[in-house]
């Protein structure tokens, strides 16, 4: 029987701009059934709050929620600022929902203890930065955290700058990298710098978006052997 996973996307850069996300997908679960949520007014909620309110936090349970009334086996939330909302979704419905950040922290925290966290977004570092210390907990080690945020760059690319945007964040990840020992972007969006940035620092960089959907399929996977 054909497996189900709801997306849900709080713009429509994975929908309609960027096809990093499809590409993925139609390489790790090519034969999973795919429903995207779409509600683009949620971040500039986030961002113009510069916090998750109850209002979004209901707002993000109604998806989730829909999502498994429409036959969802699991849900994947490709917004890091709305993680916060995510943990109280997960309480309301019975099927797994997903971080696109769940993977790629936790690994962050197993390969070091030196972490730079890179986002160009304050709504996304905050959630981000304390994702990997619920991964350090959980794991029971301890981490050092150094976060840079590259706001100017996030402007850049907003007015459609990508020229830009790719020079401030890549002069932000010079200057984190003597002070750690792997990179973390924050933002699946930065995730086509991955390499330049490897190449430039020397450092590993990790991203969200491959790792995520992995273990996505890993967890469908196990919903299937159990059934």
């Amino acid at each position: 029987m054909q497996q189900t996973l709801a997306l849900i996307h709080t713009s429509a850069v994975f929908l309609v701009r960027e096809t990093l996300m499809q590409t993925l997908f139609d390489e790790i679960m090519p034969h999973v059934r795919l429903i995207n949520i779409m509600d683009d007014s949620l971040l500039p909620a986030v961002m113009n709050e510069q916090q998750i309110t109850p209002v979004i936090t209901q707002r993000m349970c109604s998806y989730v929620v829909g999502a498994e009334a429409a036959g969802a086996d699991a849900v994947l939330s490709l917004c890091s600022s709305v993680g916060p909302a995510i943990d109280v979704a997960r309480r309301v419905v019975r099927i797994p929902v997903i971080k696109i950040d769940d993977a790629h922290t936790e690994k962050a925290v197993r390969e070091a203890t030196k972490i730079g966290v890179v986002a160009t977004a304050a709504t996304t570092l905050r959630p981000t930065v304390a994702l990997i210390h619920e991964k350090a907990a959980a794991l029971k080690k301890r981490v050092r955290i150094e976060e840079i945020l590259a706001k100017s760059a996030f402007e850049a690319l907003m007015s459609g700058d990508r020229k830009k945007h790719d020079q401030t964040l890549l002069a932000a990840c010079r200057r984190l990298a003597p002070r750690v020992d792997l990179i973390l972007f924050a933002q699946a969006s930065m995730t086509r710098l991955a390499s330049v940035v490897e190449h430039e620092t020397r450092l590993p960089v990790l991203t969200s978006p491959r790792l995520a959907i992995e273990h996505v399929k890993r967890v469908l996977d196990g919903l299937k052997s159990r059934k």
